[in-house]
């Protein structure tokens, strides 16, 4: 059974005497038939835990840097009216004793932990977003990855990969972005996708008629997933792995992308929708920048003269991640010069940086 976490804090201009504080709150308590138990804080301000019917739990502290916090956790089935009362009732009587004392007051909606349907996913800067996730449509466990697909009012369904929101059916802004936002004319050219399982990118590219595009995913699972419950996004181009101007190929990029050097094999383009950059900044330590140095180095050797190398970057808050990853590209075996833009993906609820890459 799932459990609501409630807070209520208290932003005080100066520190407030403790106990007159409590002993103002213990009649809300006590109607409540909650039993208190004061813990020694060593000196740290108030801290007491009132234990009420139904496993209710409310702790209380009085820090003594002007700050008093309430939390109260209850079960998702207990009655949510007892409870905002409840929490009406302290903020109510707390206005009353600390009036004048107030700087702000804060209270957040519940935070619902362990749900059968998680709705909570962090940001790439580590902020925590609750999305409005009301059930899983697909999960599956492949060799390489935990492979989820969650509904989402707002988002449509959402690809999700070991925790991380990779792509909704509302992203198509993602998708453009990493095609070159429109200013790209892919009639008549050879388009090589590194990953890509969620069909996006090469649904787009298939409608503008290139000479053939090669998809490489590592993943099945990913490609079955998507292709029943992202049809928004790739359409039909998982339904067969090969169409009259298309490819896909279940394999890992590395030894596929040694071979085409090793042939000689070039592409007009090649788009890289394997992993953003990673957040470390020890590229040196980090064993995904290793990957990712590979994949650049040689992405670019299949590259021809006049062609371009998409990819994504990551968090436009990541700036010393995005400047690393810059300069990972003044070390490639051949110069390169390079743009970049910043984009709106709607389900990731931050803005996205996505790079440019061509030949000097």
């Amino acid at each position: 059974m799932a459990l609501r976490h409630y807070t209520l804090d208290f932003s005080l201009s100066t520190p407030v005497d403790s106990a007159s504080t409590v002993h103002g709150l213990l009649s809300i308590f006590h109607e409540q038939e909650m039993t208190e138990t004061v813990h020694d804080t060593e000196g740290h301000g108030y801290i007491a835990t009132f234990v009420g019917k139904n496993g209710r739990l409310v702790i209380l502290r009085v820090h003594s840097h002007g700050l008093i916090t309430i939390d109260l956790q209850c079960y998702e089935d207990d009655n949510i009216v007892q409870l905002d009362n409840l929490l009406n009732a302290l903020e109510k009587k707390l206005k009353t004793l600390l009036h004048g004392n107030i700087k702000r007051i804060k209270r957040l909606p519940a935070l619902i932990r362990g749900a059968k349907v998680d709705r909570y996913w962090p940001t790439a800067d580590g902020r925590l977003v609750e999305y409005d996730i009301d059930r899983v449509v697909y999960e599956e466990d492949s060799a390489y990855q935990n492979i989820k697909i969650l509904h989402s009012g707002q988002f449509g369904n959402i690809l999700v990969l070991n925790g991380d929101v990779n792509l909704a059916e509302s992203d198509l802004s993602y998708t453009q972005a990493i095609m070159g936002s429109g200013k790209e004319n892919y009639a008549g050219k050879d388009v090589l996708i590194l990953g890509g399982g969620d069909g996006g990118i090469l649904a787009e590219t298939v409608k503008q008629k290139p000479k053939m595009v090669t998809m490489l995913e590592i993943d099945q699972k990913v490609i079955d997933g998507c292709k029943m419950h992202m049809r928004k996004t790739c359409g039909n181009v998982l339904d067969n792995l090969k169409g009259d101007c298309y490819q896909i190929l279940v394999e890992d990029c590395v030894p596929v992308l040694k071979k085409y050097v090793q042939e000689g094999r070039t592409f007009d383009y090649v788009i890289n929708d394997l992993t953003a950059v990673p957040i470390s900044t020890e590229p040196e330590e980090d064993s995904t920048w290793e990957f990712l140095r590979l994949i650049l180095d040689l992405s670019i050797k299949v590259l021809r003269s006049t062609g371009k190398y998409f990819t994504q970057g990551n968090s436009v808050n990541l700036t010393e991640a995005l400047s690393l990853y810059e300069e990972q590209l003044g070390k490639l075996s051949c110069p390169v010069d390079f743009s970049k833009e910043v984009v709106c993906v709607p389900s990731y609820l931050e803005l996205w940086v996505f790079y440019t890459v061509w030949k000097k």
